[in-house]
C-alpha cells in the first residue's frame, strides 16, 4: 500500500505524519561530514605532499543540507532526530487521535438526534414524549459541541499552533 492510499484510509493526520517522517529520513541521509574530491590525478603512495586543490562535492539535496547545520556527536544527532521526526509525528498523531475522538462524539450526537426524532417528531400514535426528547436534545448539544471542538482543535494542532 503506497503512502497516499494509506493516508486516504487513515485521514489527513496519518498522511502528514508519513510525509514528515519521509522528509526527516531524507534529511538524516543527506547529512554527514562534507566529502572532498581532488582535482589532480591520484599520486602514488610514496609522494610526500597531498593534493593542494580540493573542491567540495555537492550534496544530494542542497535545500536540506543548507537548513540543517553540520555537527558531530550522538547527542546532537539524537536532538536533531527528535526535532525533525519525533515532535512532528507526535503532533500529527495527536491531531489524528482528536479526529477519531470527534467521530465518536459525533456518533453519540447522532444517537441523541435519533432519540429526539423517535420521541417527538416521528408521528407515532403514542404522541410527544417529553423526557426522552429532552434527553436526546441534551445529548445532541453536549456531544455535538464535543465533536465540533475536537475537530477544530485537531485542525489547530495540524497547523502547529
Amino acid at each position: 500500500m503506497d503512502t497516499v492510499r494509506f493516508g486516504r484510509v487513515l485521514g489527513l493526520g496519518a498522511r502528514s505524519a508519513a510525509k514528515t517522517l519521509i522528509h526527516a529520513v531524507d534529511a538524516a541521509r543527506a547529512e554527514g561530514p562534507p566529502r572532498t574530491v581532488s582535482n589532480q590525478p591520484q599520486r602514488p603512495a610514496g609522494v610526500a605532499h597531498p593534493p593542494t586543490e580540493t573542491t567540495p562535492v555537492r550534496q544530494a539535496s542542497p535545500n536540506v543540507a543548507s537548513t540543517v547545520p553540520q555537527s558531530r556527536g550522538l547527542g546532537e544527532g539524537a536532538r536533531r532526530f527528535h526535532h525533525l521526526a519525533i515532535k512532528p509525528a507526535a503532533r500529527l498523531t495527536g491531531a489524528l487521535l482528536l479526529e477519531i475522538a470527534g467521530v465518536f462524539f459525533g456518533i453519540f450526537a447522532l444517537y441523541g438526534a435519533n432519540t429526539m426524532w423517535r420521541a417527538g417528531w416521528s408521528g407515532h400514535s403514542t404522541g410527544f414524549q417529553r423526557r426522552p426528547f429532552l434527553g436526546g436534545a441534551a445529548m445532541l448539544l453536549v456531544f455535538g459541541y464535543f465533536s465540533i471542538s475536537s475537530f477544530m482543535q485537531a485542525r489547530r494542532r495540524e497547523r502547529g499552533r
